[in-house]
């Protein structure tokens, strides 16, 4: 089962907000996250919160769960006051997402829009499995507003999927990439996973070279991370299957740069390729550049100016206490200034723009700098430090250095 949720301060039953989180409430972007916790079946490297039908038990289900997530929103509404806050972006992540009709995603999403209002050209996006969608399904997600899909491809090679436990065979993407285009879909990102025990340099070259076959205009591209607590961990431990192996995954980042930027998609975070600014994904820029976000639904996470709050994991409790008229929160943090800047530096050196240089000790940076991990020029010339190519492989230790 995913990992606990941890411990932090209390929230006051109605959800109230510390008067710091409300400063300058509508001067930073906004968005929302909406968490859909239920799977098929999972797969055995997933540590996330999602549950499965014999998981769930009773007192929640996928019927009645977009009545549920609506009741957040319009608590967030009432936590938030009238401040205006027009949404910039919508991500809908899982779990599967596409397990629940896209009539409900899209009463959810037109909650959000009764409550706050969508910002003009707001991004929409929903993650999905190969599987779970048709040509009607998308029709309907993009009738019900939504503008962007991202598709859990994870591998182009059979046996690797067979070890992560995906369900879909490869030849399932290219045909739902189509469909997703003749629904009228501009933006699709595939999302790719490296490092599966098993896995060959041909096999990884191969995923590449299939998801840019389908012509996406954004690629995400995951080192896999072996979760304590998975199926994929015991495994591992019990010597089943090999640990992924660093230098070969290093190679596996190197190819995937290599092949991404030669077909015109280019790295704006240490993970994503984008063909253009535009085709990014705007929902995660927000995250890494410090906005507000409401995030909906068991186990989601929020942050509104410095405050950071997380939901009750289960489906049934989250259930439960919106019927009653509570929060769903089971703890919160208030950030220090010095919490806050640690998280700038975490979250945009990972970006291509890197971080200002006035949050980093130049003491620290000048090393990284003479290890190759830290351009010079844009240190010196823009006063950013930046990750060089070397520094994006080492970026945990860099971040590390510099906090």
């Amino acid at each position: 089962m995913p990992a606990t949720l941890p411990d932090g301060d209390p929230v006051p039953y109605d959800g109230a907000l510390p008067g710091s989180a409300l400063t300058g409430l509508g001067e930073r972007p906004f968005a929302f996250y909406v968490h859909v916790p239920f799977c098929v079946t999972r797969c055995g490297y997933c540590d996330f919160n999602t549950y499965t039908a014999t998981e769930l038990g009773p007192g929640a289900s996928r019927d009645s769960y977009a009545d549920t997530a609506i009741a957040e929103v319009r608590m967030a509404r009432r936590v938030l006051g009238a401040a205006d806050l027009p949404v910039r972006t919508v991500f809908v992540g899982g779990g599967t997402p596409t397990l629940l009709p896209p009539g409900d995603l899209g009463r959810v999403l037109a909650a959000i829009d009764a409550e706050f209002g969508l910002a003009p050209g707001a991004e929409v996006t929903t993650e999905a499995n190969p599987e779970t969608v048709d040509p009607a399904y998308l029709d309907g997600l993009r009738a019900a507003g939504f503008t962007r899909v991202s598709y859990g491809m994870q591998s182009a090679r059979e046996h690797v999927l067979k070890v992560l436990e995906r369900t879909h065979t490869p030849g399932r993407v290219p045909q739902v990439v189509e469909w997703t285009r003749a629904a009228g879909f501009e933006h699709v990102n595939l999302d790719l996973i490296y490092g599966t025990p098993g896995e060959s340099d041909d096999d990884w070259r191969a995923s590449l070279e299939a998801a840019l076959a389908c012509g996406p205009d954004h690629v995400s591209a995951y080192a896999l991370i072996v979760e304590e607590g998975t199926r994929l961990a015991a495994q591992v431990r019990r010597g089943e299957l090999a640990a992924p192996d660093d230098d070969a995954m290093a190679d596996r980042y190197a190819m995937a740069d290599e092949l991404l930027s030669a077909h015109g998609l280019h790295w704006y975070e240490i993970s994503n390729w984008a063909a253009s600014p535009e085709a990014a994904c705007q929902h995660n820029l927000l995250y890494w550049t410090g906005a507000d976000w409401w995030g909906v639904g068991p186990g989601a996470h929020s942050h509104v100016g410095g405050t950071r709050w997380w939901n009750v994991k289960h489906p049934a409790a989250y259930a439960a206490r919106l019927a009653e008229g509570t929060t769903p929160a089971h703890a919160r943090e208030v950030l220090t200034d010095d919490d806050r800047r640690v998280e700038r530096i975490m979250l945009e050196l990972r970006l291509a723009d890197g971080c200002p240089a006035d949050l980093v000790d130049d003491a620290a940076v000048r090393p990284l700098i003479a290890a190759g991990l830290v351009a010079e020029e844009p240190y010196r010339e823009r006063a950013r430090a930046v990750l060089t190519p070397r520094g994006r492989l080492l970026a945990d230790a860099v971040v590390r250095d510099l906090t």
